[in-house]
């Protein structure tokens, strides 16, 4: 049974730094994909970070420069490092892993609250 924990979301101030992790039981995240979504209130969940199987890592434009997805392999877990925080970054943050062999397959952590004052 594939299980995705999220941790290390709060409140910070404008300017600040978070790092979220998600830690993976069931899946190993360096033969798969991940990501990091987010969901504003009101809002779509939006892809803002993913790194896939081959390494090839993409951003939203929105966090470019600012956010840096990474794993640590022998902790099975994924990073997000967070700086620089506005308080449109304000959401809830998930972790996904995903791959279509030998079927498509998504899990998804239960999220994070992140929250940026201004």
């Amino acid at each position: 049974q594939v299980q995705l924990v999220e941790s290390g979301g709060g409140l910070v101030q404008a300017g600040g730094s978070l790092r979220l992790s998600c830690a993976a039981s069931g899946i190993i995240f360096s033969t798969n994909n991940m990501a990091w979504y987010r969901q504003a209130p009101g809002k779509q969940r939006e892809l803002v970070a993913g790194r896939t199987s081959g390494g090839t890592i993409n951003y939203a434009d929105s966090v470019k420069g600012r956010f840096t997805i990474s794993r640590d392999t022998a902790k099975n877990t994924v990073y997000l490092q967070m700086n620089s925080l506005r308080p449109e970054d304000t959401a809830v943050y998930y972790c996904n892993v995903y791959g279509s062999v030998p079927k498509i397959y998504s899990y998804w952590g239960q999220g994070t609250q992140v929250t940026v004052s201004s």
